[in-house]
């Protein structure tokens, strides 16, 4: 009778729930599961920090469509995940994370980093647990992960004592439940979507907004379909971009201000009413809109603006129920015109007010030059990730997407410091891939030693670091009384410097032609390399329709 310790049954659990990958910071009592999963064949990335390990666990989860998993220490090493947890709770992605813990022996005595763990991971998990048998391990695991796949998705936590942890206990007879099937794709009520259908044919000025909801359920093809079919102008999301092509001529990402306040029956594919579409109310919205909501969630209908149709279901599975009415029964958007000559002289407008900041050759630079100089060379298929409040909400309307889940971004929490994980997860599941790494100095403080995990593991991630000297922007002179501003940074940083000093390639522009040597010489290098783009104190975003970030 063979003898297995908890830590090589965690690791042979997560093989048997299809875990290819593992993010982690290891310490005591959690080294032997990393160990062990690399035994199994898991390959484990060992991050400098576990807030990036939680990151980089959601995002695989996002891009396989599948479940990813972070491990961490006990105590401290567990709450810094928490963000990550919160993270994955806002955007609802799945993952599971694995904490070590104070032995069940020491519990409640001050044992070493004791903590109440599970206390503090519940209000961003769907479900928490703790085994205090090994034998309960496979058990949990499995619940672990058919919770956090099916339903709506979101984030779970083991607690894993590390007296279970080395325990040891014979194999023969252990129940390990069989790998999680992925969650079935539920169709709405056929009466709710004829009701959608006929709700379309009475609307003059309709708009189809694509959120990531559509790229998680992987509705591209039935999404494209539906626009193919109606010829329904698109909107998609920060995340949703290239669900839709964003060289579609539906797409009129251009023209957001303009659409959202005009049009009067929006088909809402798993997007959410919340901050980022201002709540859909005026005057961002026409106050008389009539929302059809498609969401995997039945408690998200009719949130902040009451919906005229709700379709709970499957986003793939609902898309392809109204493409099949619309083959029975063909309806085209706006078959007059009108409506699509507002948004395509719009859509001009717009794009040719930005035109002389994007040929811009003045230094320092501003937003605009430089991003036109990546969109130039990054190629169709590359995955994007985009953080910190200027850089990345200007990239949208420069940088495109043509593909879905080749655009991460802050999310619905708006969260700084998750970026480096993301792109390490998306260089770890797509090496074919080109991963660019969009930050501002900002942001890139809030995870910066993360390149140094680039770099251990030959990710040829090419980061690029708007350096502007500040939150928001730096200042050139002190305050009156002597002290710094509030938002501002060392001035000249040279965070290229940085990823020098962890053996990968380091550049530094000041002008769009050395930009645009560095991106050439970057991706041809073949290894992880960061581009360190100092851009003036004082750029800015393009004048908005208005001037209040929300709604007010």
């Amino acid at each position: 009778m063979a003898k297995i310790n908890g830590a090589a049954l965690i690791a042979k659990c997560l093989k048997q729930q299809g875990v290819k990958e593992l993010f982690g910071v290891v310490g005591i009592p959690v080294t032997g599961i990393a160990k062990a999963a690399q035994d199994e064949g898991i390959r484990y990335i060992g991050t400098r920090h576990e807030q990036a390990a939680g990151f980089a666990a959601q995002a695989v989860s996002y891009i396989r469509g599948h479940v990813g998993v972070a491990l961490t220490v006990s105590g401290p090493g567990m709450t810094n995940a928490t963000t990550a947890l919160g993270n994955a709770w806002s955007n609802c992605w799945p993952m599971v994370l694995l904490g070590g813990a104070t032995d069940l022996e020491y519990t409640h005595r001050g044992g070493f980093q004791e903590a109440p763990q599970m206390a503090i991971a519940r209000p961003f998990c769907k479900w928490v647990g703790q085994p205090t048998r090994a034998e309960d391990v496979p058990r949990m695991i499995e619940h672990a992960f058919r919770t956090a796949w099916h339903g709506r998705p979101g984030p779970v936590y083991i607690d894993l004592p590390g007296d279970i942890i080395e325990a040891t206990l014979d194999d023969a007879g252990l129940a390990m439940p069989a790998q999680v099937a992925p969650p079935p794709r539920m169709a709405a009520p056929p009466e709710l979507v004829a009701k959608a259908v006929e709700t379309l044919r009475a609307a003059k000025k309709p708009l189809l907004i694509v959120g990531k909801g559509s790229a998680w359920s992987e509705a591209s093809t039935e999404v494209r379909r539906f626009v193919e079919r109606t010829d329904i102008p698109v909107l998609p999301t920060p995340m949703g971009k290239g669900v839709v092509p964003d060289d579609h001529p539906n797409v009129v990402s251009a023209a957001r201000s303009y659409v959202l306040k005009n049009a009067d029956v929006i088909l809402l594919a798993g997007a959410r009413l919340n901050w980022i579409l201002h709540f859909g109310a005026a005057p961002r919205f026409n106050p008389d809109v009539k929302v059809i909501q498609i969401d995997l969630a039945q408690e998200e209908i009719g949130t902040n603006v009451p919906a005229t149709v709700g379709l709970t279901g499957d986003l793939k599975a609902v898309m392809t129920q109204l493409v099949g009415q619309l083959e029975e029964s063909p309806w085209e958007c706006d078959p007059k015109g009108e409506w699509k000559k507002g948004l395509t002289a719009e859509v001009a407008k717009r794009k040719a007010e930005l035109k002389p900041a994007l040929e811009s050759n003045e230094t320092p630079m501003g937003y605009f030059r430089p991003l036109n100089e990546i969109q130039k060379v990054m190629p169709r298929d590359a995955i994007l990730v985009a953080e910190g409040a200027s850089t990345m909400d200007i990239s949208r309307s420069v940088l495109e997407n043509y593909f879905p889940k080749k655009r991460l971004d802050a999310g619905s929490w708006g969260t700084m410091g998750a970026a480096t994980g993301f792109a390490l997860a998306s260089a770890v599941v797509h090496p074919e891939h080109r991963v660019i790494a969009l930050m501002g100095d900002a942001s890139f403080g809030f995870s910066g030693m993360e390149i140094e995990v680039a770099a251990r593991y030959k990710l040829p991630i090419t980061w690029i670091v708007f350096t502007n000297g500040g939150i928001g922007g730096g200042v050139a002179k002190p305050q009156q009384n002597g002290q710094l501003p509030v938002n501002v940074y060392q001035n000249g940083c040279r965070y290229d410097k940085v990823m020098e000093a962890f053996g990968g390639k380091g550049f530094h522009c000041e002008s769009p032609d050395q930009l645009a040597k560095a991106l050439q010489a970057a991706f041809a290098s073949g290894e992880t390399a960061l581009i360190n783009v100092a851009i003036a104190p004082t750029a800015k975003k393009a004048p908005q329709t208005y001037t209040h970030w929300l709604t007010r």
